[in-house]
């Protein structure tokens, strides 16, 4: 028997969950909306004095939100004069503009391109000038980084927003003060022709939007992925594979979550495909209430945080659940309202999801999925199946097979590279057919890459990566590009990089250097490394080699590296 999900278990998984007789496909419920826009507007009539995004203490209703997306896509349309696909970044970490600005750029007609805050010069001037960004919303923190390469982009007009613009006086000033001339957070940037979010928003009020007609199959946003040659792409999401995705998600929630009645943990940032699906609209579809945590590194702060809401939903990566339980003041705080975490975007640990479960009371289900599908796939029962260690079951309408290298289907409980196909599945890499040819059969099944194993329940588990990504925090670093910032070095001849195991985020970057100057020493590897990636991306270790392993063609081994 082949290792691919029937259609008859997708029915009979959805059908469970409804009921009263609702139509057994996802196709049924996308339909009825035309973009990812009429989703959110259809929440907003339904919850609209309900709590939808909270950060430092503040709240917006969806009502709000919805008012202010308004303003914003006013501005954007009168003012700026965007029109219907024009592509705008929006680089900012989890604070209320990001929603204004997502939902306000979506009424405008634009073309969502999430980018990293933490991203150097040149990954953003590369992603800018990928995607043909004509507007960027930036962080203050972040604009200087903008400033040293906006004139090698087609950025025209940049709006920027501080941390506090959204608190209300007087709040907002000081915490806008404190950040700038306290902590030193925002260096000195020049962009003399940019303006301010809260200017941005105080002038569309007074303008009128104009009503964008859209289609399921447009694009609607262009979500950055690395890929084996290290080049970072757009993969190409329409409405259809989001709105998707939202209904996929709602109707796994179904046993055990309510409309309107959840709050919801974001810790994970917004422009990461995880967050932003899952919480930015997923939740928000449901009515849920997201509680926006800026900087889930500062985990006392984190904590202190989450002491003031009534939390019913818990969504991570595995580092970050380790670290609260690190936490003594975490190990305090009132579980009683928690009703299940997921983790994705890294493999969540059996020692982390044991000890999560006895310091909570409540559940971790683990998913799976990538950007190139919205990005869930698959994902854990949430009604008291335990099967820790497997990605779960495929979502609604979705199928998962195990292929081997001829293509071919393999059989139960055999390893092969997981392929997926659903209305998730992207369009394509955004002008790239070759890379698109790459990894979307004629058929519509993407190859994923990831090398899993399925058994006789429908369950899978990965068991190794096809590629050589290195998964740090949920993050995708690609050897490729670590190893092109490393060769720009003076010093070094040639490298590799790999992932090795960490206790804190899964897998952390090692090079192996050749080099061609005798005193080149791995803090100046490290050092040069952090001015042209991002954090995340730049080696923990370096380990100097005479010569490294390479085929009879010359091509380096990184498996051979890997011991």
């Amino acid at each position: 028997m082949a290792a691919t999900t029937s259609n008859g278990q997708e029915r009979a998984f959805w059908t469970a969950r409804y009921p009263k007789g609702i139509p057994a496909t996802i196709e049924n419920f996308v339909n009825q909306y035309r973009s990812t826009l009429d989703v959110f507007e259809e929440t907003v009539a339904r919850f609209p004095t309900k709590p939808a995004f909270t950060c430092m203490g503040k709240t917006l209703t969806f009502s709000e939100i919805n008012r202010k997306a308004e303003s914003f896509a006013a501005f954007l349309q009168n003012e700026l004069k965007l029109k219907k696909g024009d592509r705008i970044a929006i680089q900012m970490p989890n604070v209320l503009q990001y929603p204004i600005a997502l939902f306000g750029s979506l009424k405008a007609g634009l073309v969502i391109v999430n980018t990293n805050p933490l991203y150097t010069e040149r990954e953003m001037k590369h992603q800018f000038n990928d995607a043909g960004c004509t507007a960027v919303v930036i962080l203050a923190n972040f604009a200087h980084n903008l400033q040293k390469v906006i004139h090698e982009t087609k950025i025209q007009h940049v709006i920027v927003t501080e941390l506090g613009d959204m608190l209300g006086f007087p709040k907002s000033l000081v915490v806008n003060t404190v950040v700038k001339h306290v902590k030193k957070m925002v260096p000195e940037f020049s962009l003399p022709d940019a303006i301010s979010f809260n200017s941005a928003l105080e002038r569309g009020a007074q303008l009128t939007c104009t009503r964008v007609p859209m289609e399921l199959d447009e694009v609607a946003f262009l979500q950055y992925t690395g890929g084996t040659t290290g080049v970072s792409k757009g993969a190409m999401l329409t409405h259809r594979n989001v709105v998707s995705n939202m209904e996929q998600i709602r109707g796994w929630m179904l046993p055990k979550l309510k409309e309107g009645e959840e709050v919801v943990v974001c810790a994970l940032p917004l422009y990461h495909i995880f967050a932003f699906t899952v919480n930015a609209l997923a939740i928000a579809k449901y009515g849920g209430h997201n509680i926006l945590i800026p900087n889930p590194r500062d985990i006392p702060a984190f904590v202190k945080e989450l002491k003031k809401h009534p939390i019913t939903v818990f969504t991570g990566v595995n580092t970050l659940y380790n670290a609260l339980l690190n936490n003594t003041e975490f190990q305090k705080l009132d579980f009683s309202t928690y009703k299940i975490a997921v983790a994705g975007a890294m493999a969540l640990q059996k020692a982390v999801a044991e000890r999560w479960k006895q310091v909570t009371g409540c559940t971790i289900v683990e998913g799976y999925g990538l950007t190139e599908t919205s990005p869930v796939a698959s994902c854990n029962p949430i009604d008291g199946t335990d099967r820790t260690g497997t990605i779960g079951l495929p979502l609604p309408s979705t199928l998962l097979k195990m292929i081997d290298e001829d293509g071919k289907d393999v059989a139960i409980g055999e390893v092969g590279e997981i392929c997926i196909k659903g209305p998730q599945v992207m369009k394509g890499y955004w002008q790239r057919p070759d890379e698109t040819a790459n990894v979307m059969t004629a058929d519509g099944w993407f190859k994923s890459g990831d090398i899993g194993v399925m058994d006789a329940d429908g369950f899978s588990k990965i068991v190794d990566r096809k590629k050589d990504m290195i998964l740090v925090s949920g993050f995708n670093v690609y050897p490729n590009e670590v190893e092109d910032v490393v060769a720009t070095h003076p010093g070094v001849l040639e490298v590799a990089a790999i992932g090795i195991p960490d206790e804190k985020s899964g897998e952390v970057v090692k090079v192996f250097v050749v080099k061609k100057d005798p005193s080149l020493t791995p803090d100046q590897v490290i050092e040069h490394c952090r001015k042209g990636l991002a954090g995340y991306k730049v080696p923990k270790a370096v380990e100097f080699r005479n010569e490294l392993p390479k085929t009879n063609v010359g091509k380096i081994l990184r498996r051979a590296l890997r011991g």
